[in-house]
């Protein structure tokens, strides 16, 4: 099947029809194009789902600094609590 190559003015064109209450498949039929393409072109230049994914990036990168630290802190105690172990047999 060849593959079409379609400019970003009918991609947002049919990604506002989507958002007048259109359906994928409606639009798929009308304009020939296949609903995997529409779908994929809706995260592309949909602003509200663009918006969502900008903001879960953020809080996947704060959910990495934190794992990050907390690893860091459970080295920390644990290290702390050997340290406790060596210097209670000592006092014996």
């Amino acid at each position: 099947m060849p593959r079409n190559n379609y400019d970003k003015e009918f991609k947002t064109t049919l990604v506002e029809l989507l958002n007048t209450g259109k359906t994928v498949q409606s639009l798929s039929d009308e304009y020939v194009v296949s609903t995997a393409s529409i779908n994929r072109w809706k995260k592309e230049f949909d602003p509200k789902h663009r918006i969502a994914s900008e903001e879960s990036k953020e809080i996947l990168l704060k959910i990495k600094a934190l794992e990050k630290e907390l690893k860091k802190i459970k080295l920390e105690r644990d290290i702390l609590k050997k340290a406790v172990i060596i210097f209670s047999k000592n006092d014996r």
